[in-house]
């Protein structure tokens, strides 16, 4: 279950104890923040790239908008979302759910600057009812390796 993959992940960090299950969806944006009562900007989205034969996630705040130019600067390609169908097999968590904890083994991650303006956000723990609230110190250790990236734009 990508639940128990992402607390075993979190767990080897101290932090299995940030996770939020709901009895609502927390799929979307929009849901998470109202699952959570907080604002959308602060909810840090997974978005999941084709990249060569494998996949990268980016993962951004919830306002933030992935930036065509930037994306290409960096990455040397076109930013191309995987199709649904690939999702849960390339990234080891489902639509909904995907987060950067517990992933599939050759899954780069990403961190995106758009995060850079909060102070705590909040990932989703591998379901569509799940969270986990983390400090940008917590989230850059629970993710070991991850590069902070600009690859996208946020509304002024």
């Amino acid at each position: 279950m990508s639940l128990d993959r992402a607390r075993a992940h979190l767990k080897r960090f101290g932090l299995e104890d940030r996770i939020i299950e709901f009895e609502v969806s927390s799929a979307t944006v929009a849901l998470a923040a109202e699952a959570l009562g907080t604002e959308p900007s602060r909810i840090a989205k997974s978005l999941s790239f084709a990249m060569g034969e494998g996949a990268i996630l980016v993962i951004a705040a919830g306002d933030a908008r992935v930036d065509n130019k930037k994306f290409k600067e960096r990455f040397a390609t076109k930013a191309k979302m995987l199709p649904f169908d690939d999702v849960e097999r390339l990234i080891g968590h489902g639509v909904g759910g995907v987060c950067p904890f517990g992933v599939s083994d050759g899954v780069s991650v990403y961190l995106d600057k758009s995060l850079k303006r909060f102070d705590v956000v909040y990932p989703a723990a591998g379901t569509a009812a799940s969270a986990v609230r983390l400090t940008l110190s917590e989230l850059e250790a629970a993710c070991p390796g991850a590069e902070w990236v600009d690859v996208t734009s946020v509304p002024v």
